[in-house]
């Protein structure tokens, strides 16, 4: 039997590193740090990045597990600085506790060959905030005292796989076995393949950084390099960004294309690990299967080509993973947490999101392995501790700025602290950016009773108690719903159950209405209505599953 903690889309950040910026002065401490207001308009939190991995390594040690995978986007945007500091963190739990890490790459940890440049802006001493870049040429034409500085350059292949060589990706001497998908060599050069532009006239080399490893017998792990940095069209200087596309929208939909080797290789590892009697687990940065189930493409019809439309794995990724005779596959990247199951021909794959730690609901899974097949469970970050000098911070920010406290400033926990996180999220970033202009608006205004007159065609819906609904703001269940999106297994402990009864009846209701094509707002919340109903299933499948 075997334990594995993975830890997916970590985003280390650390508060307390060296970038050559001299930051802001806290309670004796000396922090980089990002604004509150952009924390809100994030997909994910970043200053708390610093506390929640730490905390994740504690609670692994704690449990006496000495595996460890690295689901990618371990770092917060790949800048030597911060790499420095994870590659520290790392070395520390390796050596006071045993652990040992096996790192997969995301699209914020390397770029391309030879990297791209990265700038943020921090908090400084006057409250303010300070441009800190290693682009000279971008510095130049900002109005402040910009900082310039290499420890904020995000390197490429094989530099930034180099610097996490002691964490995975190359063999180490106490390995049973470890192979790449070109041999037996962990030397970069022997690891290199042809990536062509789609009009043929470009071609790259780029080291793939996949590997097999056999850290314990009969446990093979396989750690799946699913970046794709295509070449864009034309004769490009390879030193810029824009030389290639980058590898965020890209994921295993251009991976069967741009690298056809690696799908032959994983089934014949697949067909290795069955002959031999081996125990795989495969992982990737990149989800193999919808983690949202939404095979009515409901949400592209509500909200256009989102970036989740864009990052969403086409059917022939796992038709192909799973004819390969792959099984269980890990992935992050999305920050959700769900599981997915592909069936066909006699076969399925499973895909695990894991969720982020620094995304609602925080999380890592633990994988044990032994007779029969591998279980999976999920550990809870919720209750870690916030840190008062950032609290603080946000707090003279926004009072700074006139603006009253955010809810989430209130928070009791780590845990409560990313949900409430979230509300602000559906706020200022998908509402704005992703709903259209009309449905945006009377989510902010309108309640539940509200919706279900709209529904109806202005009057009282039939068979439906409106009571209990008027005092609901149809904003708090848009929330709720992104909440279940995310983690359809966590969301429901934040829902107040007469809440979940209510949606639930809405849903029901509603789910199956088919107005008429003209209807604009009624046929949007229509599909909506319906979405949420298939999340509310799924949060009940999960919970029989934990019961």
């Amino acid at each position: 039997m075997a334990r594995i903690a993975v830890i997916a889309d970590a985003h280390f950040h650390d508060i307390e590193g060296d970038y050559d910026f001299p930051g802001i002065v806290v309670n004796g401490r000396r922090l980089t740090v990002r604004t509150f207001a952009d924390t809100v308009r994030s997909t994910r939190v970043y200053n708390e990045s610093f506390a929640a991995l730490p905390a994740a390594l504690d609670r692994i040690v704690a449990m006496g597990i000495r595996h460890v995978v690295l689901l990618g986007d371990y770092t917060d945007d790949g800048q030597r600085g911060t790499v420095a500091s994870l590659v520290r963190l790392l070395a520390a739990y390796r050596d006071r506790h045993g652990l040992r890490f096996h790192a997969t790459p995301g699209n914020h940890d390397v770029f391309g060959p030879l990297g791209k440049h990265h700038d943020t802006r921090y908090v400084n001493a006057e409250g303010g905030t300070t441009l800190v870049t290693s682009d000279a040429e971008k510095a130049a034409e900002d109005p402040g005292r910009p900082v310039v500085t290499e420890k904020m350059y995000c390197d490429g292949v094989p530099m930034g796989i180099r610097a996490l060589g002691d964490f995975g990706y190359f063999r180490r001497p106490d390995d049973l076995h470890f192979e790449t998908p070109f041999g037996t060599s962990d030397a970069p050069p022997e690891r290199e393949h042809d990536l062509h532009s789609a009009d043929g006239g470009t071609v790259r080399r780029l080291m793939d950084a996949s590997y097999l490893v056999e850290p314990e017998d009969g446990l093979w792990l396989l750690m799946i390099d699913a970046n794709v940095f295509e070449p864009r069209n034309g004769r490009r200087d390879i030193t810029r960004k824009k030389a290639f596309f980058g590898s965020s929208d890209a994921g295993w939909n251009a991976l069967l294309r741009v690298k056809p080797y690696l799908p032959a290789w994983i089934a014949d590892v697949a067909a290795r690990a069955e002959r031999d009697g081996k125990t795989l687990l495969a992982f990737s940065h990149y989800p193999v299967l919808d983690p949202f189930e939404d095979e009515t493409d409901s949400e592209r019809a509500l909200f256009g080509e989102t970036i989740v439309a864009k990052r969403t794995p086409c059917p022939i990724v796992a038709e192909t993973l799973a004819a390969g005779g792959l099984s269980l596959h890990f992935s992050g990247h999305l920050h959700v947490e769900a599981r997915t199951r592909h069936s066909a021909d006699g076969r399925s794959l499973v895909n695990i999101a894991v969720p982020s730690l620094v995304a609602f609901p925080a999380g890592f899974v633990v994988v044990e392995t032994g007779d029969g097949a591998p279980s999976v469970e999920t550990v809870s970050l919720a209750e870690t501790p916030l840190d008062a000098d950032l609290l603080a911070l946000y707090r003279t920010e926004q009072a700074r700025t006139g603006l009253a406290p955010d809810p989430a400033l209130a928070a009791r926990n780590y845990g409560d602290f990313l949900h409430r996180h979230m509300r602000a999220l559906v706020v200022q970033r998908f509402l704005p950016r992703e709903w259209p202009a009309e449905m945006a608006e009377l989510a902010r205004g309108m309640t539940l009773a509200g919706l279900s007159r709209l529904m109806a065609g202005g009057t009282s819906p039939a068979g439906l108690d409106i009571a209990p609904l008027e005092a609901i703001p149809l904003l708090d269940l848009v929330v709720d719903w992104y909440c279940l999106r995310q983690s359809p297994a966590a969301a429901p402990s934040y829902i107040a159950p007469d809440r979940f009864a209510c949606y639930r009846s809405l849903a029901e209701h509603f789910g199956d209405f088919t107005p008429a094509a003209e209807d604009g707002p009624r046929r949007f919340f229509a599909i909506f209505l319906g979405v949420l109903g298939r999340s509310l299933e799924r949060a009940s499948r999960e919970a029989g599953r934990s019961a």
